[in-house]
């Protein structure tokens, strides 16, 4: 499939789609948000509102799942989400639909702005198991949508593989393929339920030092929830990742899962940035490794 032509996605042409399908909200001020992420380029637009649109086609398709769907999730979760405000189309050369949103208040979780981890650990906790009860009837399965999150991990196991050829040396090889072995031999046996799919700190936004809204629902679909349990490795540790287990009653299998799902991302990001200057991405990703293993080899 060819990808389609994309032009700069900067605050001139979003100026220019405003202003041509929305012209109520023409004067008001876009300024981009950074980092501006990569699947979708988002803009602070007024002081109530964010335009959010896709960088590239494989994510078009999550602008009709995310109108569709947030606002009936919203009203079911206990802490705020995007709603959608309006819908834009193809314009000024622009080839996708994209979105206007309501704004939301918070920073991205940081260790350094999170008041109490545990208590913090909790409330995602909570929210995951909030979003998990809601009716997945009719709900998007894993696909290219979501890039296959709540699905098979076995979709993943070539790029795992070449990974950990790549790091022979590097890791421990032998720890990190015993946890995929095992990740790969389990799987979600019960209904689907909803995913966010992409619990990272990004999405994570925190006011007073607690979790205020869980963003970018761009990966969400309904499926096998382990890939949402990435975090409790990727930012929790000792007391606070026991908490988030504790709040969150999930079958060993699907932890097992969990840590496949991490396993795989934390590979192919030190694979994939091996040479480059983000030092302190890497050293984090080795480090969630070890993580992982460890807790394995203790299960």
């Amino acid at each position: 499939m060819i990808e389609q032509t994309v032009p700069a996605i900067d605050a001139a042409l979003v100026r220019q789609l405003i202003a041509e399908q929305f012209p109520r909200w023409a004067d008001l001020p876009i300024v981009a948000l950074e980092p501006g992420g990569w699947d979708n380029r988002t803009f602070r637009l007024g002081s109530e509102m964010t335009a959010r649109l896709p960088s590239a086609g494989r994510y078009r398709d999550q602008v009709e799942k995310e109108q569709r769907w947030l606002p009936r999730l919203a009203p079911l979760l206990p802490f705020a989400i995007p709603t959608p405000v309006a819908k834009g189309e193809p314009g000024r050369g622009y080839p996708f639909p994209w979105s206007v949103y309501r704004w939301l208040e918070g920073e991205p979780a940081r260790p350094n702005n999170i008041a109490d981890m545990p208590a913090f650990a909790t409330q995602l906790a909570g929210f995951l198991q909030a979003l998990q009860r809601v009716d997945a009837t009719g709900g998007p399965s894993p696909g290219s949508h979501n890039f296959w999150r709540g699905g098979s991990l076995a979709h993943y196991d070539r790029e795992t593989r070449d990974a950990l050829e790549r790091l022979g040396g590097e890791i421990d090889v032998r720890g990190a393929r015993s946890l995929w072995v095992d990740a790969l031999s389990s799987a979600w046996r019960r209904a689907p339920v909803w995913l966010h799919g992409d619990v990272a700190v990004g999405n994570l936004l925190v006011r007073d030092g607690r979790l205020a809204a869980v963003i970018d629902f761009g990966s969400s679909g309904v499926g096998d929830p382990a890939c949402d349990l990435a975090i409790a490795w990727t930012l929790f540790d000792g007391k606070s990742r026991a908490a988030f287990r504790q709040a969150l009653p999930l079958d060993a299998e699907t932890w097992m899962r969990g840590r496949g799902w991490t396993l795989w991302k934390a590979l192919i990001l030190v694979a994939g940035m091996a040479g480059t200057n983000d030092s302190r991405e890497i050293d984090h990703s080795r480090h969630v490794i070890d993580v992982l293993i460890d807790e394995h080899r203790r299960c």
